[in-house]
């Protein structure tokens, strides 16, 4: 797998302007020169790990957003994990699943 660092400074580039941030806002914010961040969104540079986790936390998005382009809200992919993990299960498991939850929501409510 070849990962393509265009497609990764147009997402950072995306993703900034998205948040109204200007090169050097960003720069300011990821500890950066806004020289580097304009290289890294053209592609002429490639971004350490480091740098990478920087930039994430300043845009304020997940590795995966510009990584891969996608958004992996926590609550809809763990409710897709459960339910990939539910549908392998037999109809016993799945009564037994149901009373769990059942029984953790009823002392949820008790709390």
């Amino acid at each position: 797998m070849s990962i393509d660092y265009s497609l990764i400074g147009k997402r950072i580039a995306k993703v900034r302007k998205s948040r109204g941030y200007t090169q050097d806002n960003l720069a300011e914010r990821a500890n950066l020169s806004n020289n580097y961040i304009s290289h890294i969104e053209k592609s002429h540079s490639i971004p350490s790990l480091e740098t990478f986790v920087n930039l994430c936390e300043a845009l304020e998005v997940t590795p995966d957003e510009i990584l891969l382009g996608t958004v992996k809200e926590s609550e809809t992919y763990l409710n897709s994990e459960i339910d990939n993990k539910i549908s392998g299960c037999t109809p016993y498991e799945k009564e037994m699943i149901d009373g769990f939850i059942d029984l953790l929501l009823s002392k949820r409510d008790k709390a």
